[in-house]
Parts: C-alpha cells; sequence; structure tokens
C-alpha cells in the first residue's frame, strides 16, 4: 500500500485538474483551489526539508572529510548567516522590509555575490560558444553566422562598420530580422516539443506508468 496509496493520490489530483480546466464548475473549481492551497503547503514543506538535508550533507562531508569539504562549511555559514537575521532580527513576517537586517545581507551580500557568479559564466559561455560555432558542418557555418549577425548587430559598432549599406540591410536590423524569424520559429518549434513531452510525462505520471518518483527499482 505504501506504493499504491501515492498513485491513487497522483491520479485524482491529476485528473481534477484535467477536467476543471474543461469544465470550469462546481465542484472541480472547488477542489482546484483546495489541492492548490494543500500544494503550497506541501511546498512550504519541501524548502524545510531542503534546507535541513543541505545541513545534513554538509555536516557529513565536514565529519568524514570528504572530498571538497571545506565548501560544506561555506555552506552552512553562508546558511546561517541569512537565516538567523532573518528569523531573529527581522521583524517575523516583515524581515523582507527595507532596513532590516535580512535585507542588508541580501543587498549588500547576496546581490553582489549572484552578479558576480552571472559575471563568471560570461566566459564559460563565451568558450562553449568558440567550440560550438567552428564551422565543419553547414548546420554550424549557418549558427556561425547568425551568431556573428547578431552579435555585432547588438553593438554600437555595428551599425557604425555597416553604415554604407542601404536602409534595411544594416547590422541592427539583420540581427532584429533573424531574432524576429528564424529564431521565433526554432524557439516555437522547441516550445511546441517541450509541451508534448510535459504532456506525456504527466499522463504517465497519472495513469501510474511512471513510478521512479516512488523510489526503490
Amino acid at each position: 500500500m505504501r506504493r499504491e496509496i501515492p498513485l491513487i493520490i497522483t491520479a485524482i489530483v491529476g485528473f481534477t485538474y484535467i477536467i476543471q480546466f474543461f469544465v470550469p464548475h462546481w465542484p472541480f473549481n472547488i477542489l482546484e483551489g483546495l489541492l492548490t492551497s494543500w500544494m503550497l503547503i506541501i511546498f512550504a514543506f519541501a524548502i524545510w526539508l531542503g534546507a535541513l538535508n543541505l545541513l545534513k550533507v554538509s555536516l557529513d562531508k565536514i565529519s568524514k572529510r570528504s572530498r571538497d569539504w571545506p565548501y560544506a562549511i561555506i555552506t552552512i555559514a553562508g546558511f546561517l548567516m541569512i537565516a538567523i537575521p532573518g528569523f531573529l532580527f527581522s521583524g517575523g513576517r516583515r524581515f523582507q522590509d527595507p532596513g532590516t537586517a535580512f535585507d542588508y545581507i541580501y543587498q549588500n551580500v547576496y546581490s553582489p555575490l549572484s552578479s558576480t557568479m552571472f559575471a563568471m559564466l560570461a566566459f564559460y559561455v563565451a568558450s562553449a560558444s568558440y567550440r560550438a560555432f567552428r564551422a565543419r558542418t553547414k548546420e554550424a557555418t549557418l549558427l556561425l553566422l547568425a551568431a556573428f549577425f547578431v552579435m555585432l548587430g547588438r553593438v554600437p559598432i555595428g551599425d557604425v562598420l555597416s553604415s554604407f549599406l542601404p536602409e534595411g540591410y544594416r547590422m541592427s536590423q539583420m540581427a532584429d530580422w533573424i531574432m524576429n524569424y528564424p529564431q521565433t520559429a526554432g524557439q516555437r518549434a522547441i516550445m511546441i516539443g517541450i509541451a508534448l513531452g510535459i504532456v506525456s510525462t504527466s499522463l504517465r505520471l497519472i495513469l501510474g506508468i511512471e513510478r521512479s518518483h516512488l523510489g526503490g527499482e
């Protein structure tokens, strides 16, 4: 029964959401609101579970002196540095208000660190682009040319270099055309594929075909 009960709950909730989308009337609209409230409660407990699991895994690394265990100390210190001021010194539910200890740490520690991380990602993107945009095949050549025109069209020097071209053929306008037509068409195809994958995976979960989320074999 430990596996059958979660499957029954998943099927009931899944079919309720599907039916209320097509029949938004009583009792399905009430059930949809009730189930959404329960989902929010579960999400709140899941956050606590994730935080406690993070502490447990980090403490295990420190006690066993596993690989990169000093980073576990930094992880725990960062977690406590945010959690303790947020719970104890920031006015309870108003911890996000300007001027609180939590807000000070968020604005002066977390935000600069996040900016630094995303700034470092630019170098990894540049390295990956260099490896991916090599003109070895026709498709790679098209990708290289499109990336060249888009990147050059997004900086002022692109229009300076193409100022001798007639209106409509300058770098910025070519970049806009690539982003509005070929890129949009490819993006929509990808989104359609993602949507079909989500639908098929959801049906497998609702019907009990996919059971990997229950654990075990």
